[in-house]
């Protein structure tokens, strides 16, 4: 259940951070097993994080969504897939989670959204000027030299993948 201790403290930091209105889903396992541990894996989260149960005699939700147990799914705001993350990127303890769900928050792929936080434009320049400061204390720069690559504030390029 450390997975579920990491999700609720992801969950905790990204709100801090602005990022509003997400949504986290985790689904338990079809297996015996699972089904016998789902109180405890229901208990270990808060009520901000649903714990979804399969019925046995349902189709997996996991080979269903083309998935694994592990997998992170996760979705813009106007319900498509954007990021399907497998082992290891799943772990909690690397940061592709958290950088795929802020990426998944940011990006205004569909045009005007009337699902869009009114702060938005703002909590993600802010994620973005956290994300370059970040670069610039571990961007290496040759002894004896000054960096004079400046960053405009909210122009950062980031992959697509």
């Amino acid at each position: 259940f450390t997975f579920s201790v990491r999700l609720e403290d992801l969950r905790v930091k990204l709100e801090n951070e602005g990022l509003v209105n997400v949504s986290y889903i985790v689904v338990n396992h079809q297996g015996t097993q699972s089904q016998r541990k789902f109180h405890l894996l229901k208990e270990s989260v808060s009520d901000y994080i649903t714990v979804y149960q399969q019925n046995e005699e349902q189709a997996d939700v996991w080979t269903t969504l083309n998935g694994n147990k592990d997998d992170f799914l996760i979705y813009d705001r106007c319900g498509r897939l954007v990021y399907h993350l497998g082992l290891p990127y799943s772990f909690l303890s690397f940061q592709y989670v958290e950088e795929s769900i802020k990426i998944a928050y940011c990006e205004n792929k569909c045009g005007n959204c009337s699902y869009t936080e009114p702060d938005i434009g703002e909590i993600c320049e802010n994620i973005t000027k956290k994300a370059d400061e970040k670069l610039a204390e571990i961007e290496p720069n040759p002894a004896g030299q000054h960096s004079h690559h400046h960053h405009p504030h909210g122009h950062r390029h980031r992959p697509h993948h």
